[in-house]
């Protein structure tokens, strides 16, 4: 059996050891700590914010950002029917009812079209959307401008999903800094990783000094235990700062590791009839996180599912895109604005192995494979 080719694993670069080291040798091991807030420090810098809460996961992050923000029982928040479970999962954690909108064919990322579309018409009805969360699919940004307009004049507040887009741009602008609230992940396939965890990110200081005190358990200022408000165990650890830091100082190389792996795939497999490749948008640079094709099964002579077993008999992992959240059976009934272009892309998207410490040698593996499905 050939060594197994991982999708997006981890990639250490020399420093973590040392870094996990320097904070046992602190003592520091609670969920605070010098490195939890040298890293803080950090991720707004990235994310050209003036403040950040480390948390221990993006899923965390993103339900303090939905608290924060007001959202409450019954309320209803729109996201985008094309992404990760966690986006419409957190919504759900403060009581509040997801409302899904298909994606921009040209970006993958929510459609403004429609946006504008259902922030009229629940104006008309009535019944406003408390939020919108936006999220920046794959390591690229939606288009903030016209977003951001749209909210504003209907008086809606946006958090930032950016959790698959530490390192991305928008027209200049860092991911994670759009909107009220932006959410990381440092998830363990993230482009940075802490094995497991996430921040909370906004230029409001008083907002990020609620989202510790409430990711702390919310204990109240006294020489006992005492609690006015109910909280949340969400605070990252000292020791998982300390990697994040490392990984975190090299984030610029590492985008374009990723960016060179999808280079190459596109050397190789560009001229492959019926095969396509996930757009950049014009306005920003994108990660490429992970690197998405498209196949036409009517241009080619395969399909994205055979592609999947084909890799897999390689010992090479391979994955759908995410599956549009509409077609999720515990979102059956959720209303929807829309959703024929991501449950295309979900038909016919496949993610390739993307880490950013992928050899040549693997990824011409990888591309052999693929190129045999077209030449039988």
């Amino acid at each position: 059996m050939l060594p197994r080719i991982h999708l997006s694993p981890p990639h250490q670069t020399g420093g973590e050891l040392a870094a996990l080291r320097r904070a046992l040798d602190s003592n520091w091991l609670a969920p605070l700590g010098p490195e939890v807030d040298a890293f803080e420090k950090a991720i707004a810098a990235q994310a050209g914010v003036g403040h950040a809460a480390a948390l221990s996961s993006g899923t965390a992050a993103l339900h303090l950002a939905l608290h924060l923000a007001g959202v409450r029982r019954g309320d209803v928040v729109l996201c985008p029917t094309l992404t990760f479970a966690a986006t419409a999962f957190a919504v759900c954690h403060v009581g509040a009812q997801p409302a899904f909108l298909d994606v921009d064919p040209g970006t993958w990322t929510i459609d403004p079209v429609l946006l504008a579309q259902e922030l009229a018409a629940r104006a008309a009805s009535g019944r406003p959307p408390s939020a919108v969360i936006t999220v920046d699919l794959y390591g690229q940004c939606c288009d903030y401008t016209p977003i951001l307009e749209f909210c504003a004049s209907h008086g809606v507040p946006v958090i930032a999903d950016a959790a698959e887009a530490l390192g991305a741009s928008y027209r200049g602008r860092p991911a994670g800094g759009f909107g009220l609230f932006g959410v990381f992940s440092f998830n363990g396939n993230k482009i940075v990783t802490t094995s497991g965890g996430g921040a909370l990110v906004a230029d409001d200081e008083a907002s990020i000094a609620r989202a510790r005190f409430l990711a702390a358990q919310a204990r109240d200022p006294a020489p006992h235990y005492q609690h006015s408000t109910i909280g949340f165990n969400y605070r990252m650890s000292n020791l998982l700062a300390a990697v994040g830091r490392t990984q975190l100082a090299s984030l610029e190389e590492r985008v374009e590791a990723r960016r060179r792996v999808f280079d190459r795939y596109r050397e190789r497999l560009g001229d492959l009839p019926g095969l396509d490749f996930m757009p950049e948008a014009s306005y920003g640079c994108a990660t490429r996180w992970l690197t998405c094709i498209l196949v036409d099964q009517a241009r080619a002579c395969t399909n994205r599912e055979a592609i999947r077993l084909a890799l897999e008999e390689e010992n090479v992992e391979s994955r759908p895109l995410w599956k549009p959240m509409h077609l999720q059976p515990v979102f059956a009934e959720a209303p929807r604005r829309g959703g024929t272009v991501a449950e295309r892309l979900f038909r016919d998207g496949l993610c390739l192995p993307s880490g950013s410490g992928l050899s040549p040698e693997d990824q011409e593996r990888v591309c052999t494979r693929v190129r045999s499905l077209w030449h039988r």
